[in-house]
C-alpha cells in the first residue's frame, strides 16, 4: 500500500489518552480474563458429562441461534450504534436529555427483541429444520434441538438488555462492572451444568434453562452500576425520539457489519451438521479462539471506541488516526503470538484440559483441527474489531455492513469448496479466511478514508512481532512434540510441561521485545506499573 502520511511516533501524540484506553483495556481485559476462565471450566464441565454425543450437537446447534441473535442485537451492534450516539448527547446536551435517550433506547429494544422472542419460540421446528439440515433422518435429535432452541430464546431478551446497559456504562468511561457481568453468566451455566443436570430426565436440557438465567444474572449486575451514575431504567416508548431514531439508522447495517464472524459460524455450524461431532468441534475450537480475542481483541475495541467517539464528534481526524494505529498496534502485538501459540499447542491443550470423561482421544483431534483452521484467522478477527469501531466512531455503519456481505459471500464459497476434502476443519479454516478477506478491505478503504494509517509505525511492530515469534515457536512445538500427549494419566508432568512451553515462550517473546526496545512492550511495562501504584476508580 502507498503511504500517504509519515510514520507515527511510537506511541500517538495524545499520550494521556492512549494511557486512558490501556488502562481500560486492561480493567477490561482482566475481568475478562476472569470470565474467560470460568467459561473455559463451563466448556470442560460440558466436554466431560457430554462429550461430543448427540445431545452435545443438538445443544450447540441450538444455542448458535440466539448466539447470532445476540450479536445482531446485543452486544456489537447496539454497543456500535448507541455509544457515538449517546457520547454525543452526553457531551452536547443535558444529563436529563441523555437519560431520556437511553430509556427511550431501553423501551424500544426490549419491546423489538421479546417480540422477535416469542416469534422464534413459535417458528423454532422451522428454524431448526433449516439450520440443521444433517439432522432431518434423525427424528430424536432434530425434536431435542428444537426444544433446546426454544428454553433458550428468551436469553436474547437478558443478554440484548445487558449489552444496553454495557453501552451506557462504558460511554461514561465505567468498564469494571460490564466487563465483570459474564462471569455470572458462567457461574449460572456451571450451576446448572454440574448440579442441577442430574435431576434432568434430559440433562442438557438444565444446560439451556442455565443459560436464560445466566443471561438475566448478566443483566440485573449492571443495574446498581447504572444507579450509581444516577440512571434508573425506566419504560418510555418513544421510538420516534430523535436520538433512537439515529441509533437505528446506525444499527441496522452494523447488525450484518458486526455480526458477519456469528453469520460465517452459523453457516459453519449448518454444514458440520452432516458430519457427527461437527458442531461440537467447531464450538469448542472457537470457544479457545475466544480466549485471546475476548482477553485482548475486543478489550481494546471496548476501550477504544468512547475515545474514537469524541475525537471523531470532535473532529480530530489526526488525532483519530494516532488512536487507531495505536489500538492496531497493540493488538496485534499480544494477538500474534497468542495465535503461533495455540496452533503450536492445540493437541496438549485440549489433550490436557478436554479429553475427560465422555470426551474421547478422537474428539480431542478433531477439535483440533477446527482450532487450527480457526487460529489461521485469529489475527484477522482481532483486528476486524478494531477496525469497524474505528468505522463506527465515525456513525459509518454501511460501510462495514458492505464489506460483511462480501465476506459472507467468500465463506459460504470456500466452505462449499473445502468441506469435502478437509471436513469440519475446511468449515473452520473457510471461516479463517473470509476474516482475512474481511479485514484488509476494510484496511484499504481507512486507508483511504483517514490518508493513510500511519504505516511505518505498524509495519515496524509487525516486524518486530514475527521475529519475536521465533523462539516461542521453536519451544511450544517441541513441547508439543513429546509422546506424553499420545498418554493418558501423568496429569502433573504434562501441566509442568506446558506451563514451561507458555511461560517460556512468553519469555523469549517479550524477550526479543526488550532487545528491540519495543514501544509496545515498554508501553505495557508503563501501565502495569501505573495500574499497581494507582488503582482504576470507576
Amino acid at each position: 500500500m502507498t503511504q500517504h502520511s509519515p510514520p507515527a511516533p511510537e506511541f500517538p501524540a495524545q499520550q494521556s489518552e492512549t494511557h486512558r484506553i490501556s488502562r481500560a483495556a486492561g480493567v477490561i481485559g482482566g475481568a475478562t480474563f476472569l470470565s474467560r476462565i470460568l467459561g473455559f471450566i463451563r466448556d470442560m464441565a460440558l466436554a466431560n458429562l457430554f462429550g461430543a454425543n448427540a445431545a452435545a450437537d443438538a445443544f450447540y446447534v441450538a444455542y448458535r441461534i440466539p448466539n447470532l441473535l445476540r450479536e445482531l442485537f446485543a452486544e456489537g451492534s447496539m454497543s456500535s450504534a448507541f455509544i457515538p450516539v449517546f457520547t454525543e448527547y452526553h457531551a452536547s446536551k443535558s444529563p436529563k436529555e441523555a437519560w431520556a435517550l437511553a430509556n427511550a433506547a431501553f423501551t424500544t429494544l426490549l419491546t423489538l427483541v421479546t417480540l422477535v422472542t416469542i416469534l422464534g419460540i413459535v417458528s423454532a421446528p422451522g428454524i431448526v429444520w433449516l439450520l440443521a439440515p444433517g439432522f432431518r433422518a434423525d427424528a430424536s435429535k432434530l425434536a431435542t434441538t428444537t426444544l433446546l432452541t426454544q428454553i433458550m430464546f428468551p436469553y436474547l431478551i437478558f443478554v440484548s438488555l445487558a449489552a444496553l446497559a454495557m453501552g451506557v456504562l462504558n460511554a461514561l468511561r465505567s468498564f469494571v462492572v460490564p466487563a465483570l457481568a459474564p462471569v455470572f453468566f458462567n457461574i449460572c451455566v456451571i450451576l446448572f451444568a454440574v448440579i442441577i443436570s442430574p435431576i434432568f430426565a434430559q440433562p442438557i436440557l438444565a444446560v439451556a434453562v442455565g443459560i436464560v438465567i445466566g443471561g438475566l444474572a448478566q443483566f440485573l449486575m449492571q443495574l446498581p452500576g447504572l444507579r450509581k451514575k444516577g440512571l434508573t431504567f425506566s419504560l418510555d416508548f418513544h421510538p420516534h425520539h430523535p436520538g433512537v431514531k439515529k441509533i437505528g439508522l446506525l444499527i441496522i447495517p452494523s447488525l450484518l457489519g458486526l455480526a458477519v464472524t456469528q453469520i460465517n459460524l452459523t453457516v459453519s455450524t449448518i454444514l458440520a451438521s452432516y458430519f457427527q461431532g461437527g458442531p461440537t468441534y467447531l464450538f469448542y475450537g472457537m470457544r479457545l479462539i475466544q480466549f485471546p480475542l475476548g482477553i485482548f481483541g475486543v478489550a481494546m475495541a471496548t476501550a477504544i471506541l468512547p475515545s474514537l467517539s469524541a475525537q471523531a464528534a470532535r473532529g480530530s481526524m489526526t488525532e483519530l488516526r494516532e488512536t487507531l494505529n495505536f489500538g492496531l498496534r497493540m493488538v496485534l502485538f499480544i494477538i500474534v503470538p497468542s495465535m503461533a501459540g495455540l496452533i503450536c499447542l492445540r493437541i496438549p491443550i485440549i489433550h490436557l484440559f478436554f479429553e475427560h470423561g465422555a470426551f474421547s482421544a478422537q474428539d480431542t483431534i478433531g477439535t483440533a483441527s477446527a482450532l487450527l483452521g480457526f487460529s489461521i484467522g485469529l489475527w484477522a478477527f482481532a483486528s476486524y474489531r478494531i477496525l469497524a469501531t474505528a468505522f463506527y466512531s465515525l456513525q459509518d455503519t454501511r460501510t462495514p455492513a458492505l464489506v460483511a456481505v462480501l465476506s459472507v459471500a467468500t465463506n459460504i464459497g470456500l466452505s462449499l469448496w473445502l468441506m469435502a476434502p478437509l471436513g469440519h476443519m475446511g468449515l473452520a479454516l473457510a471461516a479463517g479466511l473470509a476474516a482475512i478477506f474481511n479485514t484488509l478491505i476494510l484496511v484499504t478503504i481507512l486507508h483511504q478514508r483517514l490518508h493513510g494509517l500511519l504505516w511505518g509505525a505498524l509495519w515496524a511492530s509487525i516486524a518486530r512481532t514475527l521475529l519475536a515469534l521465533i523462539p516461542l515457536i521453536g519451544l511450544t512445538l517441541w513441547v508439543a512434540g513429546l509422546p506424553l500427549w499420545q498418554q493418558q494419566g501423568e496429569l502433573g508432568i504434562k501441566i509442568l510441561w506446558l506451563g514451561i512451553a507458555i511461560a517460556g515462550g512468553t519469555v523469549g517473546y517479550f524477550g526479543v521485545h526488550s532487545i528491540f526496545r519495543s514501544s509496545e512492550l515498554e508501553h505495557v511495562k508503563m501501565m502495569i506499573h501505573k495500574r499497581l501504584a494507582t488503582p482504576i476508580q470507576e
